[in-house]
């Protein structure tokens, strides 16, 4: 049976937009009669492996291969010579390595690289010096295609002129619109479990507890809102290094009564947090390469307030579908959340066009199906 191997450096714990996607792959593979070989960095949890398990998948580990070292490409030839898979696809992994020359070395006839990187948020993007355009096109050389995860990321590496332009492809990273549907036993629930009050209007925002995603911007926001509006409730729905610190900000803040840490989320959409949510945030600092979650809760009819950094401000319809914001102005994120907040029609009305233009760009069959297409392999 003809493979495709997916290198996902990524250590598996939940059901996130990486796995959606490798699940959705596989079955499309699967109907063309094509194998899914998905190799991550450890073990999936048993929940996981179970929401993988297909006929045609088989999940290998290959352990620190973000960047290429010797255990990592010993393994990586393992698994190559084992499946002889005849197209290798590249994610979260170094864009430079010998990745790509293993895989045509064991007779793959195309090799795929997706650019997920986000940048810091002083980042420009230059040309390369001579020397570098050239050592990286050597290396790259096996390299079929590109995809770029926003346009955002293709003006980045298309401007820093490192392969030629005609080898990037933009694919937005997708919702999986069949996991999608409003709950409102799923919303009592997950409020329930957190002690929130039913009056009170819940802001959400699924990220990682890091500077990086904004944390401190959203909570000095939150202390604005509470001025005018009591009922008011902010959840955090992720885990981070600086959880511990951010949750006494909040108690110096005078705002602890109103702010609920969730920790790590498995599974945002079958544990209720966007259908608890009345209002999404994603206000990052730094240049994101996309912004997964600002999809899921699009095509779950939520409003998103983003900030206007990296490939963000290519996902929110400023004033249809959400509102964009300069990344740090705490005034403009609290006066958004305001109006969104004292205004249901308002909500619902964003709510549906969110929905609306998640599902033409941002569905997550339609968006595989262009992968697969890119790979070249027909129709079943």
């Amino acid at each position: 049976m003809d493979a495709v191997l997916s290198l996902l450096a990524l250590s598996p714990r939940y059901v996130g937009g990486s796995e959606s996607y490798v699940k959705e792959l596989s079955q499309q593979l699967g109907e063309r009669g094509w194998h899914s070989i998905v190799c991550f960095l450890d073990e999936p949890p048993e929940h996981l492996r179970s929401y993988l398990n297909l006929p045609n998948v088989s999940i290998e580990v290959i352990r620190d291969s973000v960047e290429p070292n010797p255990r990592a490409l010993r393994d990586f030839t393992r698994v190559l010579w084992r499946y002889k898979p005849r197209i290798v696809h590249m994610q979260l992994v170094g864009f430079l390595g010998f990745y790509p020359w293993l895989a045509r070395l064991f007779s793959s006839k195309k090799v795929f690289f997706t650019d997920q990187g986000s940048h810091p948020s002083n980042y420009v993007a230059h040309r390369a010096p001579l020397w570098k355009r050239l050592a990286v096109r050597m290396i790259n050389f096996p390299l079929s295609k590109v995809i770029c995860v926003s346009k955002y990321n293709y003006h980045c590496f298309t401007t820093r002129d490192v392969l030629p332009a005609k080898r990037f492809e933009v694919i937005y990273n997708s919702a999986d619109f069949s996991r999608v549907g409003e709950s409102e036993e799923r919303r009592d629930r997950f409020r329930a479990r957190y002690g929130i009050p039913k009056d009170r209007g819940v802001i959400v925002q699924v990220s990682w507890i890091i500077p990086e995603k904004g944390i401190t911007d959203l909570l000095h926001a939150l202390r604005l809102v509470l001025q005018q509006n009591q009922n008011v409730h902010l959840v955090f729905a992720g885990e981070g290094s600086f959880r511990t610190e951010y949750m006494a900000l909040a108690k110096d803040l005078g705002i602890a009564d109103h702010v609920t840490w969730t920790g790590l989320v498995t599974d945002p959409f079958s544990e209720g947090v966007y259908d608890a949510a009345d209002v999404v945030c994603q206000v990052s600092r730094w240049q994101e390469a996309f912004g997964q979650t600002i999809v899921e809760a699009m095509a779950c009819r939520k409003p998103v307030i983003g900030t206007r950094v990296g490939g963000i401000p290519e996902l929110i319809q400023d004033g249809k579908s959400g509102y964009l914001v300069r990344a740090q102005d705490v005034d403009a994120i609290a006066e958004k959340l305001v109006l969104l907040l004292s205004n249901r029609e308002l909500r619902e009305k964003m709510g549906e066009a969110a929905y609306s233009d998640a599902r033409n760009r941002f569905d997550l069959k339609q968006n595989v199906r262009r992968v697969i297409e890119l790979y070249g392999i027909a129709s079943g």
